[in-house]
Order: C-alpha cells, then structure tokens, then sequence
C-alpha cells in the first residue's frame, strides 16, 4: 500500500494505491472515488462484539462528537485505487507510526492502512470539558505504518526538546508524539480567557513532535455568523 498526496492542487487530495488483499482505514465519509475491486464497509468505532460494541461505540459519539463508524477500503483486485479528501479545506499530512506513536485531535484523523492499530484513550473528564475538541476520547495510535492526518489551513511540524509548559491554543493542535506530557487548561484563567480571547489551550513538555494547523475552524465559523442570511420570525 502507498499514500499519495497530490500536493499541486489548492486543496489536497489523498490517493491510496492498494494490492489485492490490503485493507486501509478511513475517516467516514472521506471517499472521493474508488476503482472497481476496491469495496467499502462501515465497521463500529469500538472494540469488543455484538450489542456492547455497538453501545460502546454509540455512546462514545455522544460525548466526543467523533462517527460512531470508521470505513475501511478492501481491495479484491489485484491493483486499486481509492481516493479521499478531508471535509473542510486545508492540509495533509503523512506520519510514520512505529518508533513514534501519536494522538490526535478531534477531526485531525484522515486515514491509515491496516499495519497500523488505534485505541480511543479516556481523557480525564478535566480534560474532556475543557478541551473544544477531542472530547471525553483521543485516537491514539499502536503499531507500525502509514497514517493520514488532516488540518484547517496549513501545517506546521514543532519539534520540541526538553519544553516546559509549551503553549497552543487547543483548537490548533491537530497531533503530538504520545511520549509527550500534556495538560488542557485556560489561558490565563477565567477571566484571562474572555480578555485576550485564546480560551483553552494545551501545556506540553517532554520531547517529541508536536502539529499545529494555521487556521481554527471555530472562530472561522463564528466569523461567518454575521454574513449568513438571517431566519425572520
């Protein structure tokens, strides 16, 4: 199996070029096209069998906001192709799971083929509430491969050494290396967060490989509000 990224286009597209056999993962929804031999299931977003699977997965997705699904590409052919795109525009990445795991943040997931296993870690519930995104769960990677992640806007790579309380807004990390420690907290607390405007951010230290994204889908939302056709009562 083998990423490609069209890089030449305004707003990437992934290509995954896939022999017979290979199974690659990816984030629902996501598919542009696929060749023929290349089919598509939807399995549940959790461990375990039957009905605990499916209420697990469930209720994960109530209080994450991420699919209770996860799609996988099978290729029965002996060549095949399936093509994907993040939902909203911006970047992305390739990361080499192995001797670097990861977590990632809510929405940051694009896909990874089949060599490389995931668990949704539980956040501490301070954690949780605080962070905008990730929720009470973060995908966390195990094993060895190719993983896709996406952002809004551009990525920056970070590399950090040694960091004590190394600072980033929460709604710009998109990934950091899982040896990494980190806390989710206000900026400046309750009233620093209102005053400057930067709300919850992450704290991290320890070494290992931080990526952020350039733009923030909510206060790009949120900048949107006042241009959108108003609903008359």
């Amino acid at each position: 199996m083998r990423f490609h990224i069209e890089t030449q286009n305004q707003f990437p597209i992934a290509r995954i070029l896939m022999n017979q056999g290979e199974t690659a993962r990816l984030q629902r929804g996501a598919m542009i096209y696929r060749t023929p031999g290349v089919e598509l299931n939807a399995q549940l977003n959790a461990k375990g069998e039957g009905l605990g699977k499916f209420v697990r997965a469930m209720a994960r997705s109530a209080v994450s906001g991420e699919s209770a699904f996860i799609t996988e590409a099978i290729c029965q052919a002996e060549r095949g192709e399936v093509a994907i795109a993040p939902t909203y525009p911006g970047t992305i990445a390739q990361l080499d799971v192995g001797a670097t795991q990861y977590r990632l943040n809510d929405s940051a997931f694009l896909a990874m083929d089949s060599t490389v296993a995931y668990t949704m870690e539980r956040q501490s519930a301070g954690r949780a509430l605080l962070g905008g995104q990730g929720g009470f769960f973060v995908m966390t990677t195990n094993g060895q491969g190719a993983l896709l992640v996406n952002a809004f806007g551009s990525i920056t790579e970070i590399p950090l050494n040694n960091a004590n309380g190394f600072v980033v807004d929460n709604r710009h990390v998109v990934a950091w290396d899982r040896n990494l420690d980190y806390t989710i907290e206000l900026q400046s607390g309750f009233w620093g967060s209102i005053g400057t405007g930067e709300g919850v951010v992450n704290s991290f230290s320890g070494t290992g490989k931080l990526l952020i994204q350039s733009l923030n889908l909510e206060t790009f939302a949120a900048s949107m509000i006042p241009f959108l056709p108003s609903q008359k009562s």
